[in-house]
């Protein structure tokens, strides 16, 4: 899979809130109002990222959890993390920024 070009990576950042690119990844952090709401979403994403068979990865800080995506054999960001990012979003609590 081929790594995404800066124009696409820039589409996809202007079109996901809070995503950004750092380095050859694309991260987002997220915050919850304790620490087992944050665990479950922990546990959403395992989920997405095991059906997908590609796993970001994670950082988890009491309520808050940073999540990176990167295909480490492309070299940068490819499809398959713009759409695990969406999924990801799809699954975050309401409270999550």
């Amino acid at each position: 899979m081929a790594k995404l070009t800066e124009a696409e990576l820039t589409v996809f950042l202007d079109e996901r809130e809070g995503w950004a690119s750092i380095s050859s990844a694309i991260r987002r952090d997220f915050t919850f109002p304790g620490f087992r709401p944050a665990i479950a979403f922990v546990n959403r994403v395992a989920d997405l990222a095991e059906a997908t068979g590609h796993h970001p990865d994670i950082e988890i800080h009491y309520n808050r959890v940073s999540l990176s995506l990167s295909t480490h054999d492309a070299g940068g960001v490819t499809e398959k993390d713009v759409a695990l990012a969406a999924e990801i979003d799809r699954v975050a609590e309401p409270t999550a920024g």
